[in-house]
C-alpha cells in the first residue's frame, strides 16, 4: 500500500499500512481458517458532490460541503465525484478510516476520491484518453477525469476491485464519441487487470440506457456486471432507446434514471449480490430540505458469501505490473508440477496441471521445477517481500506438498506471509500482480474432494 491511501491523523498512516500489507497478526484474522465459508453484507455510495469552485459549481458548495461530511460515515465503501476545491470540507467529519488523498482542485486533480471502513490496495489512477469540451460543451478537456481502480479486502477472504468512475458529459457529438471511448477503455482495464475477481463500478458514468448514442451496456455485457437498480426496481428490464426516463413523481422507482450508476459482480470465489437499491433523495438535504449537490446520490446493499470450492489467501507485494488470478482458468484436474523462474528475486511462477493446462506469470529467468507425484499437492507458501526500484516485490517463495517436498527460489527476507490450505484443502493456483517480476503473490486454495 502506498501513502495515497491513508488513515486520518498522521500517527496511524505506517500503522495502517503494516497492518494491511504484511502483519501476521492481520492475516490470520480470517474467520475460515478451517475451510468454512464466510458470509456478511457492506453498503456502497456514489455521490457527485459538486465540489468545482463555487463561482462556476451548479451546486453550493463552500456552503453545503460541510453538512455532507457527517452524512458519509453511514456507509462503508464511498466513491465522490468532482471532489475538488473542498476537499477539506468533505472529510472534515469524516470517521471512516481509510480514505484516498486527493489528486488537487479542479484543473489538476481527477476530483475522484474514495472513503471507506475497509482497507483496500493498489490505487491506481487512470486518466481517460479521450476527452471533449472546453466552455461551450462542459469542461473535460480542463482537469484530468477517467477512473480509480484499488482492491478492498472486506474480510481477509473476501476481496473486491471497485472501479470509481466520472466520465465525460455532454451530448454533442465529440462528446458522445469521447464517452463511448471512456466506456471502452474502463471495460478493457477490468477485462485485463480484474479477470476472475469479484468488482463493483460506481460512479457518474454520465450515460443513459434510454440514449442510442450510449454504450454503458457494453461495459455490462463484456464483464458480466449486473445494475442494482435494473434488477430490483425494473424487474430486469433495461429500458429501450428513446426519451429519457424522467418521471420525477417516484425517484425511486423504474421510470426515473439518472446518470449515476451502479455496477458489480462476483467471482469463483465469492457470491455477491445486491439487496437494495435507491437514490439517497431525503438523506443528503440541508435543514430546509434543499439537496446538498446538484447530483442524488445512490446506495447499493450487498450480500456476499465465500465460496466451498475455492478459497483465496492474502497477498503480499507491491502494486506494480498487472493484475492476474487463475480462478478462472484453473482446470478440475490438479497440479502435476509447479516451476519458480528466480535468481536474486522470484521473477516468475508456473503451475502445470495434469490435463495439460499450464498457468504462468511474470517473467523468466532461471527455472526450478518441483514434479508432484500421484496423489501429491502443495499445502503450503512461504513469500517473501522486497523492495525494489521504490515498490514492493517478491523477493522469496518456498512451496511445500503434503509429502515434504519443497521448492524455492529467490533471497528470503524478513518480510513475509506464511501460507497454509485449510485441513482438507490445497494450493490449485495463484493470484496478484506480475509484469517482468513477480510483484504481488497469494494462492487459491480448493478442496482435495
Amino acid at each position: 500500500m502506498r501513502r495515497s491511501i491513508v488513515k486520518k491523523g498522521a500517527a496511524l498512516v505506517l500503522s495502517a499500512v503494516v497492518a494491511f500489507t504484511s502483519s501476521p497478526l492481520f492475516l490470520s484474522t480470517a474467520s475460515a481458517a478451517e475451510g468454512g465459508s464466510v458470509s456478511g453484507s457492506f453498503n456502497v455510495l456514489s455521490y457527485n458532490v459538486g465540489g468545482l469552485p463555487d463561482l462556476v459549481s451548479s451546486s453550493n458548495p463552500k456552503e453545503y460541503t460541510v453538512q455532507i461530511s457527517p452524512k458519509l460515515n453511514d456507509y462503508d465503501i464511498i466513491n465522490v465525484q468532482e471532489d475538488f476545491n473542498y476537499h477539506n470540507e468533505l472529510i472534515s467529519q469524516v470517521t471512516l478510516p481509510y480514505l484516498t488523498t486527493t489528486s488537487g482542485i479542479a484543473g489538476f486533480g481527477s476530483g475522484l476520491n474514495s472513503l471507506s471502513k475497509y482497507p483496500f490496495r493498489d490505487l491506481k489512477r487512470i486518466t481517460w484518453d479521450k476527452r471533449s469540451g472546453v466552455f461551450d460543451n462542459g469542461s473535460d478537456e480542463l482537469t484530468p477525469k477517467g477512473f480509480t481502480a484499488a482492491t478492498y479486502e472486506i474480510t481477509p477472504q473476501v476481496k473486491v476491485d471497485v472501479y470509481n468512475l466520472h466520465a465525460d458529459a455532454g451530448r454533442d457529438d465529440k462528446s458522445l464519441e469521447a464517452r463511448r471511448d471512456n466506456i471502452r477503455q474502463l471495460s478493457n482495464y477490468i477485462k485485463e487487470h480484474s479477470d476472475g475477481n469479484a468488482v463493483i463500478v460506481f460512479g457518474d458514468t454520465n450515460t443513459r440506457y434510454t440514449r442510442a448514442a450510449d454504450n454503458i451496456e457494453l461495459l455490462m455485457s463484456e464483464n458480466g456486471l449486473s445494475d442494482p437498480w435494473i434488477d430490483l426496481i425494473r424487474g430486469g428490464s433495461i429500458p429501450a432507446d428513446g426519451e429519457a426516463l424522467m418521471d420525477a413523481t417516484n425517484l425511486n422507482g423504474p421510470n426515473y434514471e439518472i446518470v449515476d450508476k451502479i455496477l458489480y459482480r462476483g467471482s469463483k470465489a465469492l457470491s455477491l449480490n445486491a439487496q437494495s437499491y435507491r437514490l439517497e433523495n431525503q438523506t443528503f438535504v440541508d435543514p430546509s430540505g434543499k439537496q446538498l449537490s446538484d447530483h442524488y446520490p445512490i446506495t447499493a446493499e450487498f450480500v456476499y458469501s465465500t465460496s466451498s470450492q475455492y478459497q483465496l489467501s492474502s497477498t503480499i507485494g507491491g502494486s506494480g505490473g498487472t493484475g492476474f488470478n487463475d480462478l478462472n482458468q484453473i482446470p478440475d484436474a490438479r497440479p502435476s508440477s509447479v516451476a519458480l523462474n528466480s535468481g536474486n528475486r522470484v521473477d516468475g511462477i508456473s503451475t502445470l496441471y495434469r490435463d495439460g493446462t499450464n498457468l504462468a506469470h511474470g517473467g523468466q529467468s532461471n527455472i526450478t521445477t518441483l514434479n508432484l507425484a500421484e496423489g501429491e499437492y502443495l499445502t503450503q507458501a512461504t513469500i517473501s517481500q522486497g523492495t525494489r526500484n521504490g515498490d514492493k516485490r517478491i523477493f522469496y517463495v518456498e512451496l511445500s506438498t503434503n509429502l515434504g517436498n519443497k521448492i524455492e527460489g529467490g533471497q528470503k527476507t524478513s518480510d513475509q506471509i506464511k501460507l497454509e490450505a485449510p485441513v482438507g484443502w490445497y494450493i490449485a493456483g495463484f493470484y496478484g500482480r506480475a509484469g517482468q517480476e513477480l510483484d504481488q503473490l497469494g494462492a487459491i486454495y480448493r478442496p482435495l474432494n
